[in-house]
């Protein structure tokens, strides 16, 4: 999304990616017997929708006036805040090692990145993209608690299906003047990001139906790990010792998240998904 970001601008990437996704789940969610949401249920989906919309704009954006590793690093502020927000929004009683979780989750990340900013170029745009991000930041927080919300009353193609096209047809105001058509070339990206979008919005739904917000919100720190890992792999990327350092005290703090955790019954986790 990235390469897409600076090839077509942040606001046609994120919006063609939103309309192929949409493309690709509607089908599936009629097929397997979506019907229209009840009133209550449809405003979780626009509420949702809405937040979704500005937090991907603003968050694709910031990636194109900012260095990856620090985007990276500073959008983990989401999920501290969301902690905190999922007490407010949600009711949920926050546990003494949740907190601690989040912080050496946070502590993690800060390790991990602290290694690497120092070799990043910042852009003469860098405060635009730093502003862009804190925003993202926030909202993405917010959309962790709706998401709770959310799955606890609409199924993963639902979910999934009525983000696409709330957020698609929220950007579709400022297609007239934003909206760059992309080239031949161009489209791969976009059409891989739809793809891997849907895939995580169904996965993530499922489980945000099963699990308290506070608990699955300090795993949201291992997509770090992933990055070091694909990094590896797929560019040659060496990991630091500050990475392995990191990465210990996040699957620490992950652990401890998940210790203890009382789970609802299969039956009523079934339910409450649908």
């Amino acid at each position: 999304m990235k390469s897409a970001a600076l090839s077509v601008g942040a606001f046609s990437a994120y919006f063609l990616r939103c309309v192929i996704g949409f493309c690709m789940i509607a089908p599936i969610w009629k097929l397997t017997g979506g019907r229209w949401p009840a009133r209550d249920v449809m405003r979780i989906h626009l509420i949702r929708g809405v937040v979704t919309a500005f937090m991907g704009w603003s968050f694709f954006f910031s990636l194109t006036r900012l260095p990856l590793a620090e985007a990276i690093a500073l959008s983990f502020i989401a999920p501290l805040i969301a902690l905190y927000l999922a007490a407010v929004l949600l009711g949920e009683k926050i546990r003494r090692q949740a907190i601690i979780a989040a912080f050496l989750g946070l502590v993690g990340v800060i390790i991990i990145v602290a290694g690497r900013l120092g070799r990043e170029n910042m852009s003469n745009e860098a405060l635009i993209g730093l502003a862009a991000l804190l925003l993202s930041a926030l909202l993405y927080a917010w959309n962790l608690v709706l998401q709770r919300q959310q799955a606890l009353v609409a199924k993963p193609a639902e979910v999934s299906t009525f983000q696409n096209g709330i957020v698609t047809l929220v950007l579709l105001a400022g297609t007239p003047f934003l909206l760059v058509i992309p080239q031949a070339g161009q489209w791969n990206d976009i059409i891989a990001g739809a793809v891997l979008a849907v895939g995580a919005a169904l996965f993530l739904s499922w489980a945000y139906a099963r699990a308290e917000a506070q608990v699955l919100v300090p795993v949201e720190y291992t997509g770090f790990l992933w990055a070091a890992l694909f990094g590896w792999l797929l560019f040659d990327e060496t990991i630091s010792m500050s990475t392995i350092a990191g990465a210990v005290l996040i699957v620490i703090g992950c652990w401890i998240a998940t210790r203890g955790q009382t789970n609802a019954s299969p039956e009523h986790t079934e339910q409450a998904a649908t």
